[in-house]
């Protein structure tokens, strides 16, 4: 009878998520999407390697709110044709001018991310704030960046490539790329990988 029940809801869940693989298919952003399936399903999915990219966008869309949040970001406008069956998370906010591929968020709660760009094979975490000062614009980051949890990157600044901010720190100057950053106000701690102590 248990397992009568599971293959029930498995059908159900299923059903919910056939529109968005169609939107999925129709998307100008396909290609995007689906490279970034295979790095959710690389990280969230070890147990399912070989996973076609419906079966990961089921997964995806029935286990992780976040993923949902930026898949609705991927598709755009056609969103509202099917977001009430699956909710988007609703304390990760993803307002930003354009996003390169394999963008992952882990844990998205309570985090907002408007900056002005960011590049391919970035990571968020919890707790995050990306996005303007007063009078100010917005962040610009670069590719491979890591945003660790209660991060602040705050105004118009640069965020260069294969930078590290770490947990709690506040960003509100230029970063260069190749560094690890931490602190509040945020200061370099490590710079191509030898360890430094410099103000930004």
């Amino acid at each position: 009878m248990t397992r009568v029940i599971v293959q029930f809801f498995r059908l159900l869940n299923s059903v919910r998520v056939l529109p968005h693989v169609v939107l999925m298919l129709a998307s100008p952003n396909r290609a995007i999407i689906e490279d970034e399936l295979a790095r959710w399903a690389e990280l969230c999915m070890s147990h399912r390697p070989r996973a076609s990219a419906a079966s990961r966008l089921l997964w995806m869309m029935t286990m992780y709110p976040e993923y949902r949040t930026l898949f609705y970001y991927r598709i755009g406008g056609a969103r509202r044709l099917v977001d009430f069956l699956c909710p988007p998370m609703q304390t990760l906010l993803i307002a930003t001018g354009s996003i390169g591929p394999r963008f992952f968020i882990q844990h998205g709660f309570s985090t907002i991310i408007t900056a002005e760009s960011i590049g391919a094979d970035c990571w968020v975490n919890q707790q995050v704030t990306i996005g303007y000062t007063a009078g100010s614009g917005r962040p610009t980051i670069g590719d491979r960046v890591v945003v660790n949890a209660g991060a602040k990157v705050l105004g118009g600044i640069t965020i260069g490539s294969d930078v590290v901010i770490g947990a709690n720190a506040v960003v509100v100057k230029n970063v260069p790329s190749n560094v690890t950053v931490v602190g509040v106000p945020a200061y370099i701690i490590r710079r191509d990988g030898v360890r430094v102590n410099e103000k930004l």
